[in-house]
């Protein structure tokens, strides 16, 4: 089998509101440096040739140039203009993307993937041509209904994690759709297009940092690398 060149698409694409701060959550610090480099280096360490892009908004580039500066901060990458939407996020990202490929898409946020998973990910995306990283569910599941709710099997859920790695070709005609509500992350885009989504798993320690808790965990797991 052809080796496909590897891209990792980071989608950076925070305000930092649900932080309850001004300072975008990819831009906080974990253990001396922003969140962001932490992800960016994860892909690194995974595979030094693998092609980084890294999505953020428009406002955010100068900022993101500076901390990179102010860190010494050398890991290629290039940094495109997110959109207004995830959606349109990735799709930006995509751009920069050439010719036939494997592509991750990962949240800029999620900085302790491991890379045993980013190679899972890789290695069933390139056999299937979509791999999603999922979870079991720690908690007991009820499903709201018109009644009120009730219990369900969680045996029968995943929770999903990124990174989500498709085929390019997969991927690119995925996002020539209109973007639609039902379109939370990658694999919903791409299940539109009637593709199978293989699950990969993931681990529990691939948090994604999106409210002031997540960060006391994140230094603890930064403390113990």
């Amino acid at each position: 089998m052809t080796h496909l060149p590897e891209y990792a698409i980071i989608v950076a694409g925070g305000s930092g509101s649900r932080m309850q701060q001004e300072l975008p959550k990819q831009f906080t610090e974990v253990a001396g440096k922003p969140v962001l480099m932490h992800t960016i280096e994860r892909f690194y360490q995974y595979n030094p040739e693998v092609r980084l892009i890294v999505v953020l908004p428009q406002t955010q580039l100068a900022v993101w140039q500076e901390l990179c500066r102010r860190h010494h901060f050398t890991v290629g990458h290039i940094a495109v203009a997110g959109g207004a939407t995830r959606f349109a996020s990735v799709k930006n990202g995509l751009e920069a993307v050439q010719g036939e490929a494997l592509v991750a898409v990962h949240d800029g946020v999620r900085p302790f993937v491991e890379t045993d998973t980013i190679k899972a990910a890789f290695e069933a995306a390139a056999i299937y041509g979509s791999a999603v990283v999922v979870v079991p569910p720690k908690d007991s599941v009820r499903e709201l209904t018109q009644e009120g709710s009730r219990s369900v099997p969680r045996a029968n859920y995943k929770l999903v994690q990124t990174p989500q790695c498709f085929r390019a070709g997969i991927l690119r005609r995925a996002y020539e759709q209109p973007e639609q509500g039902h379109f939370t992350d990658d694999a919903s885009v791409v299940e539109q297009l009637g593709e199978k989504i293989v699950l990969v798993e993931g681990s529990y320690r691939n948090i994604k940092i999106t409210t002031p808790e997540d960060l006391v965990l994140a230094e603890a797991f930064a403390r113990e690398v």
